[in-house]
């Protein structure tokens, strides 16, 4: 039986603001049905702007990224070329299809002098902006048009210093119409700042939604994380929104009477506070981020669907930390490639660098428990034994995700 109208609203008072989601249970088959996942390779992850590569890993001309996309079954350069615009191509030589730049793994980072980018099968040569620049033994080609053999260009736009690229033919919209009010509302923030990142990554033996899903609440939080955060007990969840297919949302964490941080963690995280570079920034957030101004600001994170969760913290919730962000790649419909970056502020002292190492490190430990659910949800839903989940109110960015995840694959 349906709760009242005022009894729900009281319930679920987030939720209710979005009458199109809903408040009923959500169909698990997403989560684990192989031909739905076939069908996602085309339906969003062809069709969606996906973020790839943050401006400062292509500080240079001639800095390029290489990105696997398993889900896609392409590999993507992007690439800033010697005027300093960014391209993205798919990496495959137009000769015979050979990889142009060999993988070592899921994403690379490279840089070539010469502003070129050349195939070692046989040494076709192209530039940067994508066009041919030289083809061994050209003569030998009956009618050959360079200019018609290019590198295959995909659709790359930046927003704040954020990559997107789109793999369709021709982009339903722009990126900054795709973003909707989240472009604005992360708006402004020196992220170009927060040039030191630590990336950590694994392969986790689940689906993509699964991974998601947990990181797109806080309701987890004062269980999974009692040991090594025992502050966020008290986390206040709040300040939900949502613009078209994503969704964001405050985290404040009022200080728990009593508890006091380790004596490292005070010394380490004090050196950091007290400097003026790691302090926390809260003048810098964006108007709408922590509107109220409030000292015990953990963090702001919004869903960008399809794939990515991003956090703001300006130095507060984690010291020194300015922004981090985890990225869900489909592999397969039980396998995601996993990827979590910390962004800081270089360091200027020997102290402030152990310092940032430290909170990087609490920071992963939080990570680890995190990921130790996810595949043993994913196992237990491949049962079959539920079909629905039931969400509470603060659940609402999951439950947002899924409405858009329907409305994608058009079912």
């Amino acid at each position: 039986m349906a709760a009242p109208a005022e009894q729900l609203k009281q319930a679920m008072p987030y939720t209710t603001r979005y009458p199109e989601l809903g408040t009923g249970p959500l169909d698990v088959r997403p989560l684990i049905d192989p031909e739905l996942f076939e069908l996602e390779r085309e339906r969003i992850f062809k069709q969606a702007w996906l973020y790839v590569a943050r401006a400062e890993e292509l500080a240079e001309p001639g800095d390029y990224k290489l990105r696997r996309l398993d889900v896609a079954n392409t590999s993507v350069i992007i690439v800033r070329d010697r005027n300093g615009e960014v391209h993205a191509f798919h990496n495959i030589c137009t000769h015979r299809g050979n990889k142009l730049i060999p993988e070592q793994e899921a994403q690379s980072l490279g840089h070539t002098a010469t502003h070129t980018l050349t195939c070692r099968f046989h040494a076709w040569t192209f530039n940067t902006d994508g066009t041919l620049r030289g083809v061994a033994r050209q003569e030998s080609f009956a009618g050959l048009d360079k200019s018609c053999l290019g590198l295959n260009r995909i659709h790359c736009a930046e927003w704040e210093g954020f990559i997107f690229i789109n793999l369709a033919e021709q982009p339903r919209q722009s990126l900054v119409e795709y973003l909707d009010g989240v472009a604005d509302h992360y708006a402004g923030y020196p992220y170009n700042e927060a040039t030191l990142r630590f990336r950590y990554s694994t392969v986790l033996n689940c689906n993509w939604k699964v991974s998601l899903y947990a990181f797109s609440e806080g309701y987890h939080v004062p269980t999974i994380h009692q040991g090594t955060f025992p502050s966020l007990a008290t986390l206040e969840h709040t300040e939900f929104r949502c613009f078209g297919p994503h969704s964001t949302s405050g985290l404040y964490v009022p200080p728990v009477p009593g508890l006091e941080p380790t004596p490292v963690t005070a010394n380490l995280g004090g050196r950091l506070r007290a400097s003026n570079r790691h302090r926390p920034h809260l003048e810098l957030l964006p108007e709408n981020i922590n509107p109220d101004n409030r000292q015990d600001f953990q963090f702001e994170f919004s869903v960008f669907f399809p794939n990515s969760v991003i956090h703001l913290c300006a130095g507060n919730g984690y010291p020194g930390m300015a922004i981090f962000h985890h990225q869900f790649w489909p592999i397969a419909v039980d396998k995601t490639l996993w990827e979590g970056t910390n962004y800081f502020r270089p360091p200027e002292t020997v102290s402030e660098r152990i310092a940032i190492a430290h909170t990087n490190a609490l920071h992963r430990n939080a990570w680890l428990e995190d990921t130790s659910t996810m595949e043993q949800t994913y196992q237990a839903l491949s049962s079959g034994v539920l079909d629905e989940m039931v969400l509470m109110d603060e659940e609402l960015m999951i439950r947002n995700t899924h409405k858009h995840w329907h409305d994608y694959m058009g079912i």
